[in-house]
């Protein structure tokens, strides 16, 4: 608290911004205490301890998902920051950077930049032996993507319709391509509804206060999302789903169109909007 106290009286900011976690709450609360203007953002569907110490304190909570018990006031649901990349990403440009027919539909599976094992698994034993119907953008992880990368050789599969990368700095552009996503359930769904992607949400099971398992379930409420607890998750499920969604145009449709209608790419924006009128004392911008 001395510390952040210290840099509070030589930097004399504006405002304080807190995005979760320990390291934001010695700063944020001595500027709440200071009387500064304060906000911070939540970017699940669960509030993090943090947070929910500050939240009493701060001048405003910004939320990218509604929260129950969590409206009105300080309270202010502005959506998640996304990546600028997010509002360029088209489905031709997608598919022409990741070398894809245009023809053809694609499925892209993610674990995040580490990669998730058990999808990664049931991904290679549901897909990886000899020629699929549909273009698979399987993002493996680079911990995971040599053992990967031998599973699928060794299986046979067709490296013309299944694409195995270690990682992407452009995953906008590989869901834009896409016409089903499959991954985990962190805050990035909401950059996935952005685009209006069906989802099968695989949450990770120790993810903090099971906070991944929330998510997932608060996308299935809407009808934006397929959740298959990961306990559950096997070769012939993700088959299931997956198949179950390509063949079935108004399915997708209808939860593509669900997903737009549960986030925005302007949540930056109005993040940055509601910090400029605090730190102006409260005026309109």
């Amino acid at each position: 608290m001395a510390d952040a106290a210290g840099i509070l009286k030589r930097r004399r900011p504006d405002a304080v911004i807190g995005c979760g976690g320990y390291v934001s709450g010695a700063p944020v609360l001595m500027a709440a205490l200071k009387r500064m203007p304060t906000l911070i953002i939540e970017l699940d569907s669960h509030m993090g301890l943090a947070n929910r110490m500050l939240a009493p304190w701060v001048t405003r909570v910004a939320l990218c998902f509604d929260i129950p018990g969590r409206s009105g006031g300080k309270y202010l649901r502005t959506g998640r920051p996304m990546s600028s990349m997010l509002q360029k990403a088209d489905a031709e440009t997608g598919r022409q950077r990741f070398g894809l027919d245009a023809e053809l539909r694609v499925v892209l599976v993610t674990g995040g930049s580490l990669g998730a094992r058990s999808i990664n698994e049931a991904c290679v034993d549901a897909f990886g032996h000899g020629p699929l119907p549909f273009q698979l953008v399987h993002v493996s992880g680079k911990r995971d993507h040599a053992a990967v990368q031998e599973k699928l050789t060794a299986a046979g599969s067709d490296p013309r319709n299944y694409h195995l990368l270690d990682y992407t700095d452009e995953l906008p552009l590989a869901t834009a391509a896409a016409d089903v996503v499959v991954g985990r359930s962190g805050a990035s769904v909401l950059e996935v509804a952005a685009q209006g992607k069906p989802e099968i949400l695989v949450p990770y099971p120790y993810a903090t206060a099971g906070h991944q398992m929330q998510n997932a379930r608060w996308m299935e409420a809407a009808g934006a999302a397929e959740v298959i607890a990961d306990s559950e998750l096997t070769a012939e499920r993700l088959k299931t789903a997956v198949m179950g969604l390509l063949e079935d145009a108004g399915r997708r449709q209808r939860m593509a169109a669900a997903a737009a209608g549960l986030s925005s790419p302007d949540g930056a924006q109005a993040i940055a909007d509601e910090v400029i009128r605090m730190a102006r004392g409260g005026q309109e911008i």
